[in-house]
């Protein structure tokens, strides 16, 4: 019987990509790894040569995503991304278009999020996408907490001026943790995650789930932290909270859903954290509230934007008050192996039609 063909569009780095490896070929699925984001593309021929077919194309090309995705008029059953290649409508229609021998019918995701994804395109051409939600929660809360920390503290202003030789002072002492309020926005799996370990270092520390009437049950990884106390709104919220986490997906819904009106409601003083999505923030009206000294808003670190990769711009750029990232809060070792494995399972059981407890996403 032919075996179910996955092209791994971006595989997990450095030694994780052995593991990755040899999850999809024990499920018996016929691999393509892109070679273009491997760091050692010859000592991965060598040592997968003749277990693994390879392609090296820019993902982040559409033209030749779908031309690796389909060539030789092959195509493949399974598509896989880590760092939310774009998968849009034109690809879909093109990786599914008849005369194909393997039609795209999944998409995996390792990592939580699939707003790169057009689900209704995906919906219409029969795919299913799946992904591997709470898989990076704790790497997520730690990055969280460490943006948090940098802020309050203000730790990159005192090392810049120790490297100049500068003994600086604080002017105006800075609140402990236990004194400021933390407000989550969206406790799902990944919010409840920083939600505990701030509750745990003595922050108060409320929630605002957009969903009325649902209270997430915590994840696994926070079970022992109390759950936060509820604010009955998004205004509310903003005007009570020290710091503010955003903690959601990008959706219809959500996009903007941090603005100018909104920005504005914040306590003097605040700081808005971003691990979530960079267009759930607007980011031109976050970069005039931090130009401006009369703002309630103090300071910003972003580590998720609306325009990223190759395409990375930002009106935050060159502004002190904002500690930016690159997207990488869910990179470390633990969650992104287990968001590759998860993947890989999830893709398995999906081709192989059994779905059950598989997480797959619809518009």
């Amino acid at each position: 019987m032919e075996r179910f063909r996955v092209l791994l569009v971006d595989a997990a780095p450095g030694v994780l990509l052995g593991r990755e490896l040899e999850r999809l070929l024990g499920h018996g699925l016929a691999v393509t790894l892109n070679l273009r984001r491997v760091a050692d593309r010859a000592g991965t021929r060598a040592d997968w040569g003749g277990r693994v077919d390879f392609a090296d194309f820019d993902p982040f090309d559409e033209a030749a995503l779908l031309a690796g995705a389909v060539r030789d008029g092959a195509g493949h059953h399974a598509v896989k991304s880590r760092a939310a290649v774009p998968l849009r409508a034109e690809f879909l229609a093109g990786a599914t278009r008849p005369g194909l021998a393997h039609p795209l019918r999944v998409i995996g995701r390792a990592g939580a999020g699939t707003d790169h994804v057009e689900l209704a395109a995906a919906a219409r051409h029969g795919v299913a996408v799946t992904h591997t939600p709470g898989s990076n929660a704790a790497a997520v809360a730690e990055f969280a907490l460490a943006q948090l920390l940098a802020l309050t503290r203000n730790l990159r202003p005192y090392d810049e001026a120790a490297h100049r030789g500068e003994w600086r002072a604080p002017t105006v002492p800075p609140a402990e943790l236990s004194e400021l309020t933390l407000g989550i926005v969206g406790p799902g799996r990944i919010g409840l995650a920083p939600a505990g370990r701030a509750g745990a270092l003595g922050m108060d520390v409320q929630a605002f789930a957009r969903c009325r009437g649902t209270t997430p049950a915590p994840h696994p990884a926070s079970a022992p932290a109390p759950a936060p106390r509820p604010a009955p709104t998004l205004p509310g919220l903003l005007a009570t909270s020290d710091v503010v986490s955003l903690h959601l997906p990008l959706t219809q819904e959500t996009r903007g859903l941090i603005g100018r009106a909104e920005l504005a409601l914040m306590r003097p003083g605040a700081i808005l954290l971003n691990t979530a999505r960079g267009g759930i923030v607007d980011e031109q009206a976050l970069a005039e509230a931090l130009r401006d000294p009369a703002h309630p808003l103090a300071a910003a670190a972003v580590g998720t934007f609306e325009n990223e990769h190759a395409a990375f711009a930002s009106p935050l750029f060159g502004l002190p008050n904002a500690l930016l990232t690159p997207h990488v809060a869910g990179m470390t070792r633990t969650a992104m192996v287990t968001a590759a494995l998860r993947c890989a399972d999830h893709i398995a059981a999906l081709l192989a039609g059994w779905p059950e407890g598989v997480p797959v996403v619809t518009a």
